[in-house]
């Protein structure tokens, strides 16, 4: 069984998508940040990093028993036995998890760069423990809460935040708000067709909107997002956690 030492992560609480667990440049400095005294490693097949990356499903029993309490978090002078952590790689993408004791993969992590190319010496030297799917995962369904990652490629954590709060905005324009008001978004989001959004119904509007936000992030983006959850107490704490400088 390989053992990692002394690895850093940055835990990602109840992430469904890999694209929220943020590679080790897009760490902040008011992220905590913690060290693993030891982590066992698993290779797995590609299927099967997909599903513990992107989703949240529960982890098959072979891993589950192969990583049981193998892996202690350092805590000042203590070492505190983790009942399913490990890091698992397909070859290519690595990832850290905990389960917090369930059976799903709660707290996602990646790793700093000198731990991934460790994780990758392990493979090519030493016989690193393989865990297959034992079981068919469900295909991954994509939505507005949980966008498609083409969506959001390319983007930094700052952007990726503030879109999926733009879309978090969208989806409440979408359950309450009315006709009227769907269509001045639209025009606010594309003034140039306001002729033709004064007739389209209300599926066009929100179809026209949404294809319209879904590519990228701009300045248009942007301000669109400001003032869609402006006067809402939950998004605009959500908008604060991107502008601390701005935090009154």
């Amino acid at each position: 069984m390989t053992m990692m030492r002394d690895v850093w992560v940055n835990w990602f609480e109840g992430e469904e998508n890999g694209y929220n667990v943020c590679d080790f440049h897009e760490w902040r400095s008011e992220d905590r940040v913690e060290v693993l005294d030891q982590v066992v490693l698993v290779e797995t097949s590609e299927a099967l990093f997909e599903a513990i990356e992107n989703q949240l499903s529960e982890l098959p029993a072979s891993l589950l028993g192969t990583v049981h309490q193998k892996s202690y978090l350092r805590k000042n002078m203590s070492r505190i036995q983790l009942d399913y952590c490990f890091i698992a790689t397909d070859g290519v993408r690595i990832i850290a998890v905990d389960t917090m004791g369930y059976k799903t993969p709660i707290r996602k992590s990646r790793l700093t760069p000198r731990q991934e190319q460790l994780v990758f010496d392990a493979l090519k030297e030493q016989d690193v423990e393989r865990i297959t799917q034992e079981q068919p995962m469900a295909e991954k369904e994509y939505h507005l809460l949980s966008p498609d990652p083409k969506q959001l490629k390319g983007l930094t954590r700052r952007e990726r935040q503030l879109k999926q709060l733009l879309y978090m905005s969208l989806d409440h324009l979408r359950t309450t708000g009315t006709d009227a008001e769907l269509r001045y978004w639209c025009t606010e989001w594309d003034p140039f067709s306001y002729h033709e959004l004064q007739h389209m119904g209300r599926e066009q509007l929100w179809n026209h909107l949404y294809m319209g936000v879904s590519e990228g992030w701009t300045k248009t983006h942007y301000e669109l997002c400001e003032a869609m959850i402006k006067g809402q107490a939950f998004f605009e704490k959500l908008w604060e956690l991107e502008h601390p400088q701005r935090v009154k």
